[in-house]
């Protein structure tokens, strides 16, 4: 028997439309703006976007609240591709995979470049708490494949994305080159045997880059 036709989404009335528009181009700016410049006033992003910046203000009422939307929203993104890992059932092409996607999506910049520019609150402590337990269970499964190097940890993961991250060329095609040329390299280093030089991170050792900067 045929499935019956998914119900057409309605379109979103006028004004509310021309708001989504808007928040999406406000932080598309945003990203851009502050990636290059976490200094930057939140009246460069009203410029870059093209929206009035009482248009901005409305939304986001202070550049505090704009890059902490930022880098939650990262964070989402996170936990779905570390959501989608865990649905592979082959662990080791669950990991390889999950950082392949999560360097795609350039995560870790937000991280490299706006930590310690705002306060986090207490509600992205679930999404954190989240991505904790997810990143333990994509190792626990990849070491279970056996191709897992003794010593890699779930913070290891951290470092190779931000690795990653820290690389970029003036044109973005090339950037992400780049980026998955090392990841493949890192990659590779993952399944190599031989101990690691020095302890692994330790959970939270990053937490303090989320300090706000005086």
């Amino acid at each position: 028997m045929p499935k019956p036709d998914t119900p057409a989404q309605k379109p979103l009335p006028g004004r509310k439309a021309q708001a989504a528009r808007n928040d999406g181009l406000i932080l598309d700016a945003a990203r851009a703006v502050f990636l290059a410049d976490a200094n930057a006033p939140i009246a460069a992003v009203a410029e870059r976007a093209g929206v009035g910046i009482s248009a901005l203000y409305r939304r986001y009422p202070s550049k505090e609240v704009l890059l902490r939307t930022l880098c939650y929203d990262g964070l989402r993104r996170y936990n779905v591709e570390a959501d989608a890992a865990l649905e592979d059932s082959d662990g080791w092409q669950g990991l390889v995979g999950f950082l392949e996607r999560v360097v795609d999506a350039d995560v870790h910049s937000l991280t490299v470049h706006l930590a310690g520019t705002f306060t986090p609150d207490e509600s992205i402590l679930p999404a954190v708490t989240h991505s904790a337990e997810a990143n333990d269970e994509i190792v626990r499964r990849a070491r279970a494949t056996g191709r897992l190097r003794p010593g890699v940890t779930s913070e290891d993961l951290g470092l190779i994305l931000e690795s990653c991250a820290a690389i970029s060329m003036p044109d973005p095609n090339r950037t992400a080159q780049l980026r998955r040329r090392v990841l493949a390299m890192l990659v590779a280093g993952l399944s190599v045997d031989g101990d690691l030089p020095g302890p692994p991170p330790k959970a939270g050792e990053f937490a303090w880059r989320w300090e706000r900067r005086q």
